[in-house]
This record gives structure tokens, C-alpha cells and sequence, in this order.
């Protein structure tokens, strides 16, 4: 006699005809993600991390460079430096994405989430909506936050910015795009490869170092191939003036890495539904 998994029975959901039994919907399954995302300590401290890290580098590094932007010397703008930080805060987002996925398989709660909730799309969608959500709002406030704290020393030197100057309103919009887009990200790599460290060496590789390495590539190709990376293209949206002319426009790059993001996700979520939990 050949047994059938649980972990897959539990997608026809046997409860379907049951007298009295209600099938979750969406909002159960939002409501709760929402739940297991708030409750545990590693989505507190993460979400810290981006702000403090975010928020704090900016003001440090405004506060540093502030008397030679003002100088005649200085090779970039003033406005590159008012989102610096979330340069690095952007790891705190890989790393809440990638758990989102990856601590559900470690502890084999998954399993129950499965079980409570057969329809997998709907699962993946909660998880996406919530964690996209927080990264969005916390990313947001963490620019304007840094930007409220580090351009008073800019201004105390003459190279102040204001928000309605080119480019600026739409970094600290797209600050918060771009932290829910990398989050999103880190998520489907975790649903391809179920495992913490291995989701955050992927993700974090392409960002950092393979990202920069890419434009050391001789010829136009290796150019262009620096264009496309994840975290090129989609940087480029959280800050006023980038650091690297070669990056695609704010906009432009911004829709590249959506799509890429997008591609990842669809190959996850077909994962997720032919795996067994």
C-alpha cells in the first residue's frame, strides 16, 4: 500500500466539505503572517537594525563631510550623502526577508502553516504583503529620518538640500521601495534553497560583491551586465545623486529590478507548490 505525505495531503484541503468547519480566508492568512512576523525577537531586531543603521550613518557621515563638500575639492554632490546610510541598513532587509521564509522550514513550523492554510499562493502572498509593507513604511521613515538629521550639518556649511530639490522627495520614497523590493527578494531566494545562511550568502553576494565586481569585466557587456544586477538596478531609486554614473535612471532601474525580483518569485512560489513542506 503506498502513503501519500502529509504535507502534501494537506493541500486538497480535507475539510473543504465539512459541516461547520470555515475555510480561512485571506485575511486569516494576513492576519496570521502579521502575527508570526511581529512575535518573534528576530523581526524586532532587525527592524531596529535598519533604522539605527540607516538613520544613524546618515547623520554620522553628513556630519563628517560636511566641511569638505563645501569645499571646491569635493567630487560629489551634497544630495548623495542624505540616503548614505541605507547602504548598509539594506542588510537588515535581506536579512528579515530571507527569515520571512527560512525560519519556518528551520523549526518545521511550515508544516502547520501548510496545514492551516492549503492554498499555498495565499500563503505567499500574506508573507509577501506583510513583510513588503514594513520594509516600505520603515524604510521610508528611516530616510526622512536620517535626512532630517544629517542635512542640518549640510546647511550649516552652505551645501544644504531641500527636499523639493531634484531627485531627493523621490530617494526617501524610494528608500522604502527599494528596502521592500530587496526584502521580497531575499524571500524568494529562501523559498528556492530553504536555508538561512544559504538565502543571505546568495543574496548579499549578488548585492555587494558580485554587484560591483561585474563592472570590472572588460568591454561594454560587462558594463551593461553591472547595469542589470539586482542591487544596482534598484538602488539607484533610493538615492538623490548615486555615486556611480554608469547605474541606470532612478526609474528605469527601479522597473529592471522589479522584474527581476518578480522572476525569482514566480520560481519560488512554483517551488512551493511542488515541494513537500
Amino acid at each position: 500500500m503506498t502513503m501519500t505525505p502529509i504535507s502534501r495531503t494537506v493541500e486538497l484541503d480535507p475539510n473543504r466539505n465539512v459541516p461547520g468547519i470555515r475555510r480561512p480566508g485571506f485575511s486569516d492568512t494576513l492576519r496570521a503572517e502579521w502575527i508570526k512576523f511581529w512575535t518573534v525577537r528576530s523581526t524586532q531586531w532587525s527592524v531596529a537594525t535598519l533604522f539605527v543603521m540607516g538613520a544613524g550613518l546618515t547623520v554620522l557621515v553628513c556630519w563628517a563631510a560636511a566641511g569638505e563638500l563645501a569645499s571646491e575639492t569635493a567630487d560629489e554632490a551634497a544630495a548623495a550623502f542624505v540616503t548614505w546610510g541605507l547602504m548598509l541598513a539594506q542588510i537588515a532587509a535581506v536579512v528579515l526577508g530571507a527569515m520571512v521564509v527560512t525560519s519556518e522550514y528551520g523549526t518545521g513550523m511550515i508544516r502547520a502553516t501548510l496545514a492551516a492554510t492549503p492554498s499555498r499562493g495565499a500563503v505567499l502572498a500574506a508573507k509577501a504583503l506583510v513583510l513588503t509593507t514594513t520594509l516600505f513604511v520603515v524604510g521610508t521613515a528611516t530616510a526622512f529620518a536620517g535626512y532630517f538629521g544629517g542635512n542640518p550639518f549640510l546647511e550649516n556649511e552652505g551645501v544644504g538640500v531641500a527636499l523639493s530639490d531634484d531627485g531627493v522627495l523621490r530617494a526617501m520614497v524610494g528608500s522604502g521601495l527599494y528596502m521592500a523590493g530587496l526584502g521580497l527578494f531575499a524571500a524568494a531566494v529562501g523559498l528556492l534553497v530553504r536555508h538561512t545562511a544559504a538565502a543571505l550568502s546568495i543574496v548579499l553576494g549578488l548585492v555587494f560583491v558580485v554587484g560591483n565586481m561585474v563592472f570590472l569585466l572588460p568591454g561594454a557587456w560587462g558594463e551593461w551586465i553591472g547595469k542589470l544586477m539586482p542591487g544596482n538596478a534598484g538602488s539607484a531609486v533610493s538615492s538623490a545623486a548615486s555615486f556611480n554614473p554608469m547605474l541606470l535612471d532612478p526609474w528605469v532601474g527601479y522597473a529592471v529590478f522589479i522584474g527581476e525580483v518578480a522572476v525569482v518569485l514566480l520560481a519560488g512560489y512554483l517551488v512551493l507548490r511542488s515541494r513537500d513542506a
